[in-house]
């Protein structure tokens, strides 16, 4: 009896959405300092600017590799002292979650959970630059990816706008 109640909890599981972090990887790092040894003389007050992206792809039925690209670029005055970049990967089991509610996990949810480990990642590499160390703030993503849905649907509006204009 206890059998069957177990195998009818197990078969309402595969029914309940899943998610789960499968793996975290570096799966590209650079580091270039081209002003270096000069730029070590001049008083550091770096201005440091962040760009960052996301991408995903599906890698089986239920998994998604999601990759959170970041470049960091630091000049004094108008010499540059350092660009990082690294792509921080993650593999995803993302189960019965489909839609916008898949597009908010793939989207934001799962760079959230990769930005600590590419902020660590840049902060050692720039220490290993001989640098001063670089702790970059917290990333807001669920912002981040409701500017893009929503930029996204305007394209498309004006988009059919355009097209109904045309007939």
């Amino acid at each position: 009896m206890a059998e069957n109640q177990q195998a009818a909890a197990g078969s309402d599981n595969q029914n309940q959405p899943q998610f789960a972090l499968q793996r975290i990887y570096v799966k590209d790092l650079s580091f270039e300092s081209p002003n270096s040894p000069l730029v070590f003389q001049e008083q550091w007050k770096p201005q440091v600017n962040l760009d960052l992206n996301t991408s995903h792809n599906k890698v089986s039925d239920n998994q998604y590799e999601v990759v959170l690209s970041l470049t960091v670029t630091a000049k004094v005055g108008e010499k540059v002292a350092y660009i990082v970049e690294i792509q921080q990967g993650g593999v995803f089991l993302v189960q019965g979650i489909e839609g916008q509610q898949l597009g908010q996990m793939l989207g934001a949810y799962c760079p959230t959970i990769l930005f600590p480990y590419a902020r660590e990642a840049i902060d050692g590499i720039v220490s290993k630059g001989s640098f001063p160390a670089l702790m970059l703030a917290p990333v807001n993503f669920d912002a981040i990816y409701a500017q893009a849905l929503k930029r996204k649907q305007e394209e498309a509006a004006g988009e059919a706008s355009e097209e109904q204009q045309t007939h």
